[in-house]
């Protein structure tokens, strides 16, 4: 689905693949529409953000960008179309950590994404939510650790799918808290929700905006975060580490355009989101969905892909999570 916003999985693509140009910058950039790829389903958190970031970003650029929502195929598909494109700053890829820093982890024919894409900014950070059913009578990180030691393997956890952000922090969680828990794949998270309600899988890591309703409604449980968050809806939640040190990871929105994009149109690209993020509406959207404004440039988030890839490579490794 694609509409404007005015002022298993594939391959991801070989290095060889990349187109063999770098385009020239033009003067006056950008002189039409810029085309934003969001490699998930329309309503979710990172679709919200991307377009309304888009909206605000039009206006300072003086151009709309015309917002194409790419889901499935764990976001390979919205990777392989930016790596693919022009390096002109006309297509830019708006995802989440996982689609950058793990997802491209799961092939087996591995490639490094920051030879496919090129970081423009990292725009905010949001730690993932440790949540139970509440037909479970855990309350409490220290009584789930509690339980899963006492019934090793008996603490179902549920994710969207194998190699999901929220199923390797499963994995980081139950190597930093010594237990052993199940994990329960699966491909999509409507089904995950209806069975954490009905207490037929336990627990699950995930983002606030997918949990807000459950756990207002009573049906589920928030017990922690899994890194520090001055928004408002993680406001009372204690941060894991305190029960099981050591443990933390975050999850982060950022703007991606095509390898070899010049470096004046990234710079562009940059302050337009820079003077975005000043906007107060904007500011209080990220804070209701439950995220942090924090602006990277393009060397910072480098930085950040780099770190986090050693990470989540070493939990893969670990685990033993077979490659597709």
């Amino acid at each position: 689905m694609s509409n404007q916003v005015n002022p298993g999985r594939r391959r991801l693509l070989g290095a060889a693949a990349i187109m063999p140009f770098a385009a020239v910058a033009q003067e006056g950039y950008p002189n039409k529409p810029i085309r934003l790829i969001i490699p998930f389903a329309v309503g979710g958190a990172t679709d919200v953000l991307g377009r309304e970031l888009a909206q605000a970003m039009g206006t300072s650029l003086g151009q709309s960008f015309v917002v194409e929502n790419m889901g499935g195929g764990a976001g390979v598909p919205a990777l392989n179309t930016v790596a693919r494109s022009a390096p002109d700053g006309y297509t830019v890829l708006f995802c989440a950590s996982g689609n950058i820093t793990s997802q491209p982890l799961l092939t087996r024919n591995r490639v490094d994404i920051l030879s496919q894409v090129a970081p423009i900014a990292m725009v905010d950070t949001a730690p993932h939510v440790l949540v139970v059913s509440a037909k479970t009578p855990i309350k409490s990180v220290e009584e789930l650790i509690a339980y899963a030691k006492a019934n090793p393997g008996a603490l179902n956890f549920a994710s969207a799918g194998v190699g999901g952000l929220a199923h390797l922090g499963t994995e980081l969680f139950a190597r930093a808290g010594g237990i052993q828990v199940t994990h329960i794949p699966y491909k999509g998270a409507g089904q995950v929700m209806t069975d954490l309600a009905a207490g037929r899988v336990q627990a699950i890591f995930g983002t606030m905006p997918s949990f807000t309703a459950m756990i207002k409604s009573g049906s589920i449980r928030a017990l922690g975060i899994t890194a520090p968050s001055n928004a408002g809806p993680m406001k009372g939640l204690p941060q894991i580490s305190r029960t099981v040190p050591g443990f933390t990871y975050s999850s982060w929105n950022a703007l991606f355009a095509p390898a070899h994009t010049p470096s004046s149109v990234i710079d562009k690209l940059y302050d337009a989101a820079r003077t975005a993020l000043r906007d107060p509406s904007l500011i209080r959207l990220f804070d209701e969905q439950g995220v942090d404004l924090e602006l990277k440039n393009a060397e910072e988030l480098r930085d950040v892909v780099r770190k986090e890839t050693v990470v989540w490579d070493r939990v893969i490794r670990d685990a033993g999570i077979e490659l597709n």
